[in-house]
């Protein structure tokens, strides 16, 4: 016997008959308005690789729903590749994108009355859109990826989108040849699916089944195996099965479970582009979580992993070894783990850990003996970064933990990556890039390309990057971003001169600009707002509704 259904206010009783015959245009047949409407959120277009094969993804979770009683009807929703926005002006639009696809699914499934939804997404800001839409609609929901594209293979090793993204300063140095470049970018994606390093995709893939709010091996298995295509169908199958039960997000994602989730985040030194999703995420489920939590839970969260490009291995390896379950199943032996909560398998988290063990142990460190005793990020705080800044520490060379220089200073990205493309950033340098905030930029862009700069050239030990922007999952070495506040809200970055000192301190969590108080006030009240970079379209009411990077950058309610 089936609940109420939320969609029969669309077609029960004489008032709607019109309705109805709209349903019929669409093929619908008598039997089947009986019967429960999932919708099919899909983000499929032919530009990002992570969304090329998604049409095929949503016709196995129609069949499921098929198999188990329900009506599948599928509608789109957009998405932005990073990597081909990155380092221009493309990127401005990735994050604001995040609250354009929370709104569209909200639309789309309040206006048409559906019973369920099932989210087909994959990559950086699609996921943690699709997950806020799943918490503030609160309807039976699942998400279920595309997932991870395979690994290449470079003369003998592993590679991914970020050594393409490296080699180019490798080039730029006099290290590799153009003609190796050329042969490495034809190897570096060589299937469909999300970038196959522990990026900001893959990382969000694996949080949403930490979460609870995708099934088992969500996370991990590779976009062209036949898993993933088991795991649409069973999403399918179990959306029905929810609706019937009237399970819903709120039930799941419990304050409990996105504590599990940053644990699971830290563990595997995910991107630290989940320090904005979280806590978005999280409002939408009426869960707050703050950048102290992140803290906290990093002290005594250990390393168990280090997946590109903070080390050798990358997805397909992580699912070998065990995937997400693993992970957690490791983790609990620290007690991280809150083992009663539900899942959207109907099964509890001890349930589903239950007979889980670790397959690989160069792949998933045992608590014993991890990377790191500590988590992969890292929040520091200090005179430069007041409300905090963020550092993903799993990607900073071995033993490195202070680093003291002076600045180097860019207004944007593009005058920062012309400067180290010039030769003009050498050892000791700290370059740092404002006005990127999600105010400022608008839109908060991504400093891959000058991080992977920096990296190609060997200087990733030697120079540190300091930025109010944010950085891909494929960064490492010194990089701090997420300054807040951000230098168009008049944070202390905004008045940082060429030759200031600033000293980042990893055991101390701080980062400071090495000037007296009195200075840096005297400096702030003299500071008066720039000009917008924008004057119309989207960005300019973006940057009028959005938060601070420290509380998720989020719209304002």
């Amino acid at each position: 016997m089936w609940v109420v259904m939320r969609s029969d206010v669309t077609k029960v009783g004489l008032e709607r008959a019109p309705h109805r015959s709209l349903y019929k245009a669409l093929g619908i047949t008598d039997e089947e308005l009986g019967k429960p409407f999932i919708a099919i959120a899909n983000s499929f277009n032919e530009i990002i690789p992570g969304h090329v094969h998604l049409r095929e993804i949503a016709e196995y979770v129609k069949a499921g729903v098929r198999m188990a009683g329900g009506v599948p009807i599928e509608f789109g929703i957009i998405g932005v590749c990073d990597g081909i926005a990155m380092g221009h002006e493309g990127m401005k639009y990735s994050l604001p994108s995040r609250e354009l696809i929370a709104d569209s699914i909200e639309l789309m499934v309040k206006a048409h009355a559906f019973d369920g939804l099932v989210v087909v997404a994959s990559c950086d800001k699609i996921i943690p859109g699709a997950l806020m839409a799943i918490g503030r609609l609160n309807i039976p929901s699942i998400f279920v990826s595309g997932g991870p594209m395979l690994a290449g293979t470079y003369r003998g090793r592993k590679v991914a989108l970020s050594d393409v993204f490296e080699a180019v300063g490798a080039v730029k140095s006099g290290r590799l040849s153009l003609d190796e470049l050329s042969r490495l970018e034809n190897l570096a994606c060589p299937s469909c699916g999300s970038c196959a390093g522990m990026y900001t995709a893959n990382t969000m893939n694996c949080l949403s089944e930490a979460l609870g709010l995708s099934l088992p091996g969500n996370g991990t298995a590779p976009a062209p195996l036949a898993e993933r295509r088991r795991i649409a169908k069973y999403t399918g199958m179990k959306i029905v099965e929810l609706v019937k039960k009237d399970v819903r997000p709120r039930d799941i994602a419990t304050r409990e479970a996105f504590l599990d989730a940053i644990a699971v985040d830290l563990a595997l030194g995910g991107s630290t582009n989940t320090v904005l999703h979280l806590p978005a995420i999280a409002r939408e489920f009426n869960v707050k979580i703050t950048l102290d939590d992140f803290d906290e839970l990093s002290e005594k969260t250990p390393t168990l992993a280090k997946l590109s490009p903070a080390g050798p291995y990358h997805i397909e390896d992580l699912h070998e070894a065990g995937g997400v379950l693993a992970v957690m199943k490791e983790l609990d032996k620290k007690s991280l783990i809150h083992k009663d909560r539900m899942t959207v398998s109907l099964k509890t988290v001890a349930e589903l850990l239950r007979g889980v063990e670790v397959l690989r142990r160069d792949v998933i460190k045992p608590v014993e003996d991890p990377w790191r005793l500590t988590g992969g990020i890292s929040i520091l705080k200090g005179s430069l970064a007041p409300e905090g800044a963020v550092i993903k520490v799993s990607a900073v060379a071995e033993g490195l933990t202070e680093f003291e220089g002076y600045a180097k200073v860019f207004d944007s990205e593009e005058e920062a990556v012309e400067a180290i493309m010039a030769g003009k950033v050498g050892r000791g340098d700290v370059v740092v890039i404002r006005y990127e905030g999600p105010k400022g930029g608008p839109g908060m862009r991504e400093m891959l390309t000058p991080t992977s700069l920096i990296s190609g050239m060997g200087l990733d030990r030697d120079v540190a990057l300091v930025t109010d922007g944010r950085f891909s999952g494929a960064t490492r070495g010194i990089c701090v971003g997420h300054v807040s506040p951000e230098a168009a809200e008049g944070g202390p970055i905004a008045v940082v001169k060429d030759g200031d000192p600033i000293r980042i301190d990893l055991k101390k969590k701080s980062i400071d600009l090495l000037l007296s108080s009195d200075e840096i006030k005297e400096r702030l009240s003299r500071w008066r707002p720039p000009e917008p970079k924008v004057r119309e379209g989207y960005l300019i009411r973006y940057s009028k509704l959005t938060s601070s990077a420290s509380t998720g950058a989020v719209f304002r309610w």
